[in-house]
């Protein structure tokens, strides 16, 4: 399964980028509209929607214009890494505009955390056979616990405070990323959400592991990937 948006003419993705961002411009809109009219008082909040809109959107954004650019690539549909910055690739497991072009829209709940996850550990097994073995690849995620991460060789680290900052500023980012992997709205805690790091040699003496995994998620699931 590929990301259908890179499938589009460039006129097509601009198309849709376009609608995306009218589309948040008149749901801003209609809410100052129906604050001003009915509760004037809370028109100080229309910041705070704008906030949200745009963590929202942004993805849709950024990431093919930095994929573009070089400053992101793909390992596999939902797994993306920055370039190396002295001897740490920082990953990703894909953004909410990743699952919103990547995910299979007939899937359930179960099946795309179980497609979520297969992704992922596609991704460590690609990346893990294009890097050196004394790179480290750090990443965060709310989907990865700690005891599959340790399977493939990452270790839980503390997450620093701007990525807190970050994390907070993308809370509802994250909500929406949610309901497409669960198929529900789920408002996550953020003590939930973890950093993982490990070095590209410990990831390949996991290799078998992560293999072994990806191979039950397979087996286990009805999607055609």
């Amino acid at each position: 399964m590929k990301n259908r948006f890179y499938t589009k003419l460039k006129k097509e993705q601009l198309k849709f980028q376009f609608k995306l961002l009218l589309f948040s411009l008149l749901v801003n809109s209609l809410i100052t509209c129906i604050l001003y009219f009915t509760a004037p008082a809370l028109l100080f909040l229309i910041p705070f929607f704008v906030v949200i809109t745009l963590s929202v959107i942004a993805p849709f954004f950024d990431v093919p214009s930095m994929v573009g650019k070089g400053h992101l690539r793909y390992f596999s549909s939902l797994f993306l890494a920055e370039k190396e910055k002295d001897g740490v690739i920082v990953i990703h497991g894909g953004t909410l505009f990743d699952y919103y072009f990547a995910i299979p829209k007939n899937l359930n709940g179960k099946q795309r955390t179980a497609f979520i996850l297969s992704e992922y550990l596609k991704g460590l097994l690609n990346i893990i056979h294009s890097e050196g073995e004394n790179v480290v690849l750090r990443g965060t995620s709310y989907i990865i616990n700690e005891r599959t991460a340790s399977k493939t060789g990452l270790k839980k680290v503390r997450t620093d405070g701007i990525q807190q900052l970050i994390l907070l500023y993308n809370y509802f980012n994250l909500v929406a990323s949610l309901y497409l992997a669960k198929n529900k709205i789920i408002f996550p805690r953020l003590s939930r959400i973890h950093t993982y790091e490990g070095k590209i040699g410990d990831l390949k003496r996991h290799e078998a592991s992560i293999t072994t995994m990806l191979n039950r998620l397979t087996d286990a699931s009805d999607y055609q990937n």
